[in-house]
């Protein structure tokens, strides 16, 4: 009879279930997850939050649709170039996204939502990417349980199809943006249905996504959209976060598609008739360039541009637009590594890496600003070597030049201003420095670019048998900090409990959270690699510019 009651409790006594759900465009019906005894999470995949865009135009409205939208499997992603860049995949009709929302033994409401952006600079990505022993890289099942928060993942036009320029009004660029707009203005009008607080959203993405939730934080489009944001290795101040030359690149790709005119309407005319897939095409990375020949960051060309629209004016300049948003960013201490192992091989491999390689490097970052550029920056990263310094040494500094050039030094800068113009929302910075997973890397090598990603989406807990205790516990700290910190504006208070204080990045003050799996008060320092910060937006930025912008 025991037996019976206790069956009864538990049957009576399981988590609540969404079922339909009616949005603007329809009712849709989701599934229900069971996670703990008394836990689930609703997911619903595949809602469309725009109708199929036209080719280089803005999104519009979905015209909605009759009966119940079965939202059970993602949708295809947009059309994008695959990893090795030998076809494409993906199709116009992309925009869409996916909700997961957890529930106890009563209806969730009132929930503050995470709208995330992924990254791929701009060429590539998908809002359910990337399956690796289970669910997708970026299933939001585990955040939203542990974090009791709905997650939400979008899809936006990557590559060509998304941010193809020519500088002005007739292709004025920035359509993936745009994309992204979208879908925060749909969360926004809809997910009050699911059990979201429409007044509490924190938008956060990494690397291109990171970058994205900058340009999201500077557009005067944005004013009261959202609350928070969250910047995962990339601002739109990154170097390769911005097109400096949409014209130059368009008419490349225009050559591609045999599209060449010397009229530049006839040659935009024949540009919006060519097939998508070719168009996708002709913007791929041309990898075989790369060899021996500058630098990969210059191989990442198609990325927003100012348009005096979504984006009025170089980024550096909208910082005001960004006051009323809490924020919170960092980076991972290697985020630069594979691009210095593209850059300069040698560096993961027993061959030396030569004084000479470590020249040629900052020459091809910094050929804007020409010799002295080189010498002055060589000064400051080889300062700590002594006079026969260890390969080890060498190495790292390379990984370092990247890192600190590709994201670290750009990021700060975001802090900085972000903080100097703030009106009373809050500003963080951390530093991500877990030991790499990666196998078959020099020991020196900590957090790769994108591995934080792992942890925040919780695959220590979803996928256990292929990590250790210690990557649960940093898992369970970056969902922590990252979830109180969409509550309520600051990562140490919320429904989680947090292994250390983490202090406020302010005007005057610069503290920021070494995150790993060891965290305790030393986890806080202070004024992250200040002098080469210094060295980049003081002395390397005065320095006299040698080129001029050559429209082709």
């Amino acid at each position: 009879m025991e037996r019976f009651v206790f069956v009864l409790v538990l049957s009576v006594a399981s988590a609540a279930k969404l079922g339909v759900v009616k949005t603007e465009g329809g009712q849709v019906q989701g599934r229900s997850h069971k996670m703990g005894l008394f836990s689930s999470v609703d997911v619903f995949k595949g809602i469309p939050f725009a109708d199929v865009p036209g080719k280089w135009e803005k999104p519009k409205p979905h015209p909605g649709w009759d009966g119940v939208l079965k939202a059970t499997k993602a949708r295809e992603r947009c059309l994008q170039v695959t990893l090795l860049q030998t076809e494409t995949r993906g199709s116009e009709d992309c925009l869409y996204l996916n909700i997961f929302v957890p529930q106890g033994l009563k209806l969730s409401s009132g929930l503050p939502v995470m709208v995330y952006l992924f990254g791929g600079a701009f060429l590539l990505g998908a809002s359910n990417d990337l399956a690796i022993l289970g669910d997708s890289l970026y299933d939001g099942k585990q955040m939203a349980d542990r974090g009791n928060v709905i997650v939400v993942t979008v899809n936006y036009r990557v590559g060509t199809m998304g941010f193809l320029s020519t500088g002005d009004s007739r292709l004025p660029g920035n359509y993936g943006l745009w994309d992204q707009h979208a879908a925060i203005s749909w969360v926004r009008r809809n997910i009050q249905a699911f059990g979201g607080n429409p007044d509490n959203i924190t938008v956060f993405g990494q690397s291109a996504g990171a970058a994205s939730v900058s340009y999201q934080m500077l557009s005067p489009y944005s004013k009261g959209l959202f609350r928070r944001a969250i910047s995962q290795c990339g601002v739109a101040l990154s170097p390769w976060a911005l097109q400096k030359n949409p014209m130059g690149l368009t008419k490349k790709i225009a050559r591609k598609v045999g599209c060449w005119r010397a009229n530049e309407d006839d040659m935009i005319t024949c540009l919006k008739m060519s097939d998508p897939i070719g168009l996708t095409m002709a913007g791929k990375i041309d990898v075989l360039l790369l060899l021996g020949k500058g630098v990969v960051m210059d191989l990442l060309e198609l990325a927003p541009v100012v348009d005096g629209d979504f984006i009025p004016d170089d980024p550096s300049r909208l910082f005001a637009n960004a006051a009323q948003f809490d924020y919170l960013a960092g980076v991972n201490s290697m985020d630069g590594h594979f691009f210095a192992g593209v850059d300069v091989p040698s560096i993961n491999t027993r061959n030396a890496t030569s004084m000479e390689q470590v020249r040629g490097l900052l020459a091809g970052l910094t050929k804007d600003k020409g010799s002295a550029a080189v010498s002055s920056a060589y000064a400051v990263y080889s300062s700590h070597w002594g006079s026969a310094p260890a390969q080890e040494v060498v190495k790292k500094t390379v990984a370092d030049i990247e890192t600190d050039f590709l994201f670290l030094v750009p990021t700060q800068i975001a802090l900085q201003l972000h903080a100097n113009h703030s009106s009373g929302a809050h500003t963080f910075s951390y530093l991500f420095n877990m030991e790499t997973r990666i196998p078959g890397f020099p020991s020196w090598v900590e957090a790769e670019h994108a591995e934080d990603l792992q942890y925040l989406f919780g695959k220590p807990f979803s996928t256990p048998l292929v990590y250790f205790p210690r990557h649960r516990d940093l898992s369970q700290y970056l969902i922590a900090y990252w979830t109180n910190f969409a509550h309520t504006g600051d990562p140490n208070k919320g429904e989680s409990k947090v292994p250390v204080l983490w202090p406020q990045f302010t005007k005057n003050h610069q503290p920021y959270l070494t995150i790993n799996h060891k965290m305790s008060k030393s986890s806080v320092r202070y004024n992250l690699r200040s002098s080469h910060v210094r060295y980049w937006t003081d002395t390397y930025s005065h320095l006299p510019d040698m080129r001029r912008d050559d429209h082709q």
